[in-house]
């Protein structure tokens, strides 16, 4: 996984709705970039939700919030209509930018072994570079943690 103090891997992932998205496109603006498991998942749903309902907190601290999951696009652009999200989510079908972060994990399900995205968040400063790393987030208290790490950041 990638820590504090390295440069963030460009990458461009297609958004909820198909288009392109880079890092790059957010140079000069504080980032944060999470990643979660699965699209409409119950712990995922927690998280997004709760992000979606802190965002003027995060729009006053002028912070884009991004979030990605290993889903298609399809799968993505429901979940992000279904709980009226306010903010990007983005497609990594392929696991490549989980890959890039170092946020991809292997798990287990009633036996079954499978690729999986680790639910870890990174906050990007406007050169680019990671300042905070949360490597286990809790989807209960995930808006809340970020927000106290900007706050202490400032």
């Amino acid at each position: 996984m990638i820590q504090a103090g390295d440069k963030a891997p460009q990458f461009t992932l297609p958004d909820q709705d198909g288009n392109d998205v880079s890092l790059s496109d957010f140079a000069g603006q504080t980032l944060v970039l999470y990643f979660y498991p699965k699209a409409d998942t119950p712990g995922c749903t927690t998280q997004a939700c709760g992000l979606r309902d802190s965002i003027s907190d995060f729009n006053a601290a002028d912070v884009v919030v991004l979030g990605i999951s290993p889903d298609p696009v399809k799968r993505v652009k429901k979940f992000h209509e279904g709980q009226g999200l306010n903010f990007t989510l983005l497609a990594d079908a392929d696991h490549a930018v989980c890959d890039l972060y170092g946020v991809g994990v292997e798990k287990s399900n009633y036996g079954r072994t499978y690729w999986g995205a680790q639910r870890a968040t990174f906050v990007i400063d406007e050169q680019g570079v990671v300042r905070h790393v949360i490597p286990k987030v809790s989807p209960k208290t995930h808006d809340d943690e970020v927000l106290a790490v900007l706050r202490d950041a400032a």
